[in-house]
This record gives C-alpha cells, sequence and structure tokens, in this order.
C-alpha cells in the first residue's frame, strides 16, 4: 500500500469494465482526469454475468476492509441479457433474478460505508449486424439489441427503486445518428474509443450534478500535494515567480469540463 490514501473508485464489471482501460476506453478516461485525485480501481471479468459476480461480491468488497471506496461504477447486464440456451448453460440470467442480483449487489455496497457511493450502468445496445459478420450467425441469434433494451430498463427501473444513481447507456450511444458505425470495435459488442467517451461524458455528468457530499466530480477534488512551493518551475524573467502547476488545466482536460 503507498500513501497518503486517495479516494478509492472501483469499476466492477465485466469486459466492458475489464477493457476500459484499453483503447482510449471510459476507465482510462477517469484514471487520468483523476490523477492525484482518486484511484481508479479495476475490477473487470471478462464475461461474467450478475450470477457469477454475487458469487464473488464478499470477496472484491469485504466488508471488513479498512478502506472502503469512495465510489463503485457496477456494469452487469449485457452478458445476462443473452438468449437462454436449449442445455441451460451459458450466460443468460432470467431477467428477474438479474433485477434481484442487482438488489442485492447494491444492498452489500451500501453497507460498506455511509459514504461510499454507487452508479450502476445499464446494458449498452449492440451492432447485430457486425456481430454475425464477426462471430457468425449463432452468436447473432443470441444477442439481440431488443433484449439489451429490457435488461436496461429493468436496471434502470430497480435504480429508481433503490436510490442507485443509473445510467441509460442503451440510450446514450444511440444519441449518435452513426452509433453502428462508430461506438463498437468490430464484434459489435465492445466499445471503440467513442464509444467509451460517450460512457465517461454520462459518468462525469452525474458525478457532477449528484448532492453528495463531498463531491466526487474531479474539478471539485483537491489535488494532492497541491500546495505551492518554491521548487514550482519558472516562467518569468524577473527570477523570483513560481506557478504551482498542480493547478493547470490542460487543454485536453477541457473537453470533460
Amino acid at each position: 500500500m503507498v500513501g497518503p490514501v486517495r479516494p478509492q473508485f472501483v469499476l466492477f464489471g465485466s469486459s466492458i469494465v475489464q477493457f476500459s482501460f484499453g483503447n482510449q476506453g471510459w476507465g482510462a478516461i477517469l484514471a487520468h482526469l483523476y490523477s492525484r485525485r482518486a484511484d481508479i480501481i479495476l475490477r473487470g471479468y471478462s464475461g461474467w454475468n450478475s450470477r457469477r459476480a454475487l458469487e464473488i461480491l464478499g470477496q472484491v468488497f469485504p466488508k471488513k476492509s479498512a478502506v472502503q471506496p469512495s465510489l463503485v461504477i457496477v456494469y452487469f447486464g449485457g452478458n445476462d441479457s443473452v438468449l437462454p440456451h436449449p442445455s441451460g448453460l451459458g450466460q443468460h440470467v432470467p431477467l428477474q433474478e438479474y433485477i434481484e442480483n442487482m438488489r442485492n449487489i447494491a444492498i452489500h455496497l451500501k453497507s460498506l460505508s455511509d459514504k461510499t457511493r454507487i452508479i450502476f450502468l445499464s446494458a449498452p445496445c449492440i451492432n447485430e449486424a457486425q456481430i454475425a459478420q464477426t462471430i457468425g450467425e449463432l452468436g447473432q441469434l443470441r444477442r439481440k439489441n431488443e433484449s439489451c433494451r429490457i435488461y436496461s430498463e429493468a436496471c434502470l427501473k430497480l435504480c429508481r427503486e433503490i436510490n442507485v444513481k443509473g445510467i441509460d447507456l442503451w440510450s446514450a450511444l444511440q444519441k449518435r445518428d452513426d452509433w453502428r458505425d462508430v461506438c463498437f470495435t468490430r464484434d459489435g459488442i465492445h466499445l471503440t474509443s467513442e464509444g467509451s467517451k460517450i460512457v465517461a461524458k454520462e459518468i462525469l455528468k452525474v458525478l457532477r450534478e449528484a448532492e453528495w457530499q463531498p463531491s466526487l466530480y474531479w474539478k471539485s477534488m483537491p489535488m494532492e500535494f497541491g500546495q505551492p512551493s518554491p521548487y514550482d518551475p519558472q516562467f518569468f524573467s524577473d527570477g523570483n515567480t513560481t506557478i504551482n502547476v498542480s493547478d493547470g488545466i490542460s487543454e485536453e482536460f477541457l473537453e470533460w469540463d
């Protein structure tokens, strides 16, 4: 463990989370914005559904941990919504069980700390044509955009019931007219950098507007070791003036302001 201890933001979910640090993903965007403010911790498990997540929830988020996360962003639903296989095997989780699994995940996370905040990401849309091209008709038949919509709406309804912030990824991605062409990698399921930008902006919007104390919006959080110092760079010819560059916001950050 290194110190000082920063607020911890945990990203918990399936492959949309696991891959979020690659390809200019939304996890990487958050890690960049929150550098020197919070630690973004990745707990993503490719292929998992809410049933499997619930089985290991206490191991990932132990109640007796000395430090509890300030924020947990949870994503499960895309794999749960896969249509059932006749064998009974596979990722599919019936809708009502999915809802209860997500409810129990929220109950556990709320029990960690009075200051632990939660955001649920709903199942995003998919590009069925891309899926068919990449993994064949069988894969396309197992994943349906309409099924994603049903699970997305169920997640958001649950969020309203249990007072958890919810983000409608199914609708957010489709706000772009060209969403099918720009939001997904070749498999039609996972996110490109453009798709991830949409996810990051939706998360930041929630963090900016939430009435949480303390605020978890990146510009509102203190910068670690941000005090001015005589060792700061000099940018003036008088030789007596230094600039605290900790306070500076580079041009690339302005997109997320």
